[in-house]
């Protein structure tokens, strides 16, 4: 008996605190996040538009099927990795993909995260009233 061969691509995105290992191979379109499928993970539209939209840029809606595994941050940051990722993995799938992806600044990370607080201080920019009598 023959095996069955599947061509699948990895990649790691990340963004804020949250870092998502993604697996993406030819298939129908499923998507299932850390065992379930990313309507239930990511329950708003917006979120759902988020993760899309590497695939929307390449033309590769229905054409990839994706299983992830995200952790750490909360949603917003873990869809942003998420994206991270699945750009990265479309690029390994295809070099041909890394213009229109990085047109669309998928490919960059973005670093930005949230700045620690100081020592002394009640927060990361704010101080305490200051008094002059």
């Amino acid at each position: 008996m023959a095996k069955k061969t599947v061509t699948e691509y990895y990649a790691t995105g990340r963004r804020k605190s949250s870092v998502a290992r993604v697996r993406i191979m030819p298939g129908v379109g499923t998507r299932q996040i850390n065992g379930m499928p990313a309507e239930d993970y990511f329950n708003t539209p917006a979120l759902l538009n988020f993760i899309e939209q590497p695939l929307v840029a390449v033309d590769g809606v229905k054409q990839y099927d994706i299983i992830a595994k995200i952790h750490g941050g909360g949603k917003v940051g873990q869809a942003g990795a998420l994206r991270h990722g699945i750009a990265r993995a479309l690029v390994i799938s295809d070099e041909s993909k890394k213009p229109p992806l990085k047109e669309g600044g998928f490919l960059t990370r973005d670093s930005r995260v949230k700045e620690r607080k100081k020592p002394g201080q009640p927060g990361a920019r704010k101080r305490f009233q200051f008094s002059k009598r």
